[in-house]
């Protein structure tokens, strides 16, 4: 069902709209009930599995922000957004933290644990496959957050700029993740473009539809 404040139209009027801000304006912020909106945007995020290996840390200390550009390859983004998002995965996922994830399932949908435990098993059949490249699974479930992070602050009309210029090692040790089972994968920007950034105005450069699109 089609949601019922937003209509095809004016969901591809927003996509149009956004762009990876290159300057934000210092001076506005997002206010904090739209910002929850997002927050809880990626809260919904899907992951496989439904396993969510990841933690999103929300950077607004000015002091903390000052220090992002030095290791974000001296954009400036980071220090002038309102809001820095920081996308961490998971370098490995327990036995325990599946779980406590199957623990959760059924407390929230009310059915025994014992009744997951063929899904379980599916689970953890596949965690061992990729013994050793975990933390390549996980940082592609980050991406997924990133996408829908985008695209819910684009049609809230908040401007944004996806970040892999980030030196995720010094992120890590900035922001207390170093010695922990999470690093840092991609940041995102958010915030309010520039009245004078001058890559809010220009055209996007997209190959036509029908030679990306195949439908078959």
């Amino acid at each position: 069902m089609a949601h019922p404040s937003l209509n095809a139209d004016q969901l591809v009027d927003s996509l149009k709209w956004r762009y990876a801000v290159k300057r934000f304006d210092p001076a506005r912020s997002i206010d904090s009930e739209t910002w929850t909106k997002l927050e809880e945007s990626l809260v919904l995020t899907p992951s496989s599995f439904g396993l969510q290996p990841w933690k999103f840390l929300v950077v607004q200390s000015t002091d903390l922000k000052a220090k992002l550009p030095s290791i974000s390859w001296n954009q400036p983004q980071p220090n002038d957004c309102s809001h820095m998002v920081v996308f961490a995965s998971m370098k490995s996922v327990s036995v325990e933290y599946v779980d406590r994830f199957l623990e959760t399932t059924a407390s929230i949908r009310n059915v025994p644990v014992e009744g997951l435990a063929p899904y379980r098993q599916i689970v953890l059949g596949f965690l061992k496959n990729i013994a050793g490249h975990e933390l390549a699974w996980s940082s592609n479930q980050a991406y997924i957050a990133l996408g829908q992070l985008m695209a819910a602050a684009a049609v809230l009309g908040i401007d944004a700029c996806p970040m892999e210029g980030i030196i995720a090692s010094e992120y890590d040790q900035l922001l207390g993740l170093a010695g922990t089972n999470y690093t840092c994968v991609v940041g995102c920007a958010m915030g309010y473009r520039h009245a004078e950034d001058r890559y809010a105005t220009l055209a996007k450069i997209r190959f036509p539809l029908d030679e990306v699109i195949s439908r078959l």
